[in-house]
């Protein structure tokens, strides 16, 4: 017998995961210097890790023979602060993708139903193989995300509905009052899940904290508190459940140490905190994320270089006469034809980008936010191939 025929058969069905291509990967293949190749694949941060954080770790790596807080007490502490939260509203994970397996570990059995855009993030549609439930894709509009739709899509058996808010890969954002609206919307046995991974880049962010906290409904919500049980007591409505996810690997540049975590009421935080395994965050990566907190100065710096970046970009691409969408996010959405000739080309020439034909758009590369001269050079790589 093989171990395919041992093994349970769903697990044959989940497809794998395939993350943008490592430099040393391409320069092997193609014969290429490590030293010449620019990776714009994954929309890591081009400044490289927080300075603070850098600091930190080196420190950290003395006791490296010890085990890791289990509770990561210092770094949920420090977030509760930051956010404006208690610390039992906060679980970290191994990535904010460890934090969606918690949630499809206590709330997602076989046969359920969880609903997202049918152009973003891939690991939802994974986990639910994973789960043996069924992933509902709702078709994005204008390469947004179609909360009305996706309110439509939702069923008795839906338990999970997940709004990346930027969108990966399109880069697009949902707006604040859409987004309260589609919150306030959900039937009570619905989580919204808002993946917020982006989130630092935007100015002018959703209230999501507050949502996963149930603090919106005593701050002006038309959504009726209980005030009594008395036969004249108004109509109430459950709070909307909300679960917020964020990460350390964009804007302050720790994505090798795959670190992130979930905000949420207690209660469902107790509940992810039964499936976690103990140690799962490293003692490294959580003194780097606690220093990379308070490290504003590298933060403002990524943002003003994103937005140079994006500006560059989007001008080189209306002189190539190229559809691109608007990103609020660090990359950009590119339609150069044939995505898959050009993203062989590209890397021949030394610029790994994303083909985004597993996104259903084949014509599509998805390009990370360089420094300056990475963005040219890109553009020239870009110039030559088409």
């Amino acid at each position: 017998m093989t171990f395919a025929s041992l093994a349970n058969q769903y697990v044959c069905d989940v497809p794998i995961y395939e993350p943008g291509r490592p430099t040393g990967e391409v320069a092997r293949e193609l014969g290429l210097k490590p030293a010449g190749i620019i990776k714009l694949a994954s929309n890591e941060n081009a400044l490289g890790p927080s300075p603070r954080a850098v600091a930190a770790m080196r420190k950290a790596l003395a006791t490296a023979h010890l085990y890791p807080d289990g509770d990561c007490f210092y770094l949920r502490q420090a977030l509760a602060k930051k956010l404006g939260v208690e610390k039992e509203n906060i679980i970290v994970g191994t990535g904010s993708n460890e934090v969606i397996e918690f949630l499809y570990h206590a709330f997602v059995a076989p046969g359920d139903e969880v609903v997202a855009g049918d152009r973003a993030f891939v690991i939802y549609r994974i986990m639910a193989k994973s789960f043996q439930a069924r992933c509902v894709e709702v078709p994005l509009a204008g390469h947004t995300h179609d909360l009305p739709a996706m309110r439509a899509a939702i069923t008795l058996k839906t338990k999970l509905v997940f709004v990346a808010n930027p969108n990966n890969p399109t880069g697009t954002r949902v707006s604040n009052a859409d987004l309260d609206t589609f919150i306030k919307s959900l039937p009570s046995h619905v989580i919204c899940v808002l993946d917020e991974a982006y989130i630092e880049f935007l100015d002018d962010p959703p209230a999501s904290i507050e949502w996963a906290v149930g603090r919106s409904v005593s701050r002006g919500s038309d959504i009726p508190v209980a005030t009594g049980r008395g036969k004249n007591a108004p109509p109430t409505k459950p709070e909307p459940k909300v679960v917020v996810l964020r990460t350390f690997s964009k804007i302050v540049g720790l994505a090798g140490l795959r670190i992130g975590y979930g905000v949420a009421q207690k209660e469902c935080i107790d509940l992810l905190q039964r499936v976690r395994q103990p140690f799962n965050v490293n003692a490294v990566a959580q003194v780097g994320a606690l220093a990379a907190l308070g490290d504003t100065g590298h933060i403002r710096k990524t943002k003003a270089m994103t937005r140079r970046g994006l500006a560059y970009l989007e001008k080189e691409f209306k002189k190539l006469k190229l559809e691109f969408v608007p990103s609020c996010a660090n990359f950009i959405l590119v339609n150069v034809g044939e995505g898959g000739r050009v993203f062989n080309g590209l890397q021949r020439r030394g610029v790994i980008v994303r083909p985004m034909a597993a996104y259903k758009m084949p014509g599509w590369i998805r390009v990370t936010v360089g420094t300056i001269e990475q963005n040219k050079q890109f553009i020239r790589a870009l110039k030559s191939e088409l």
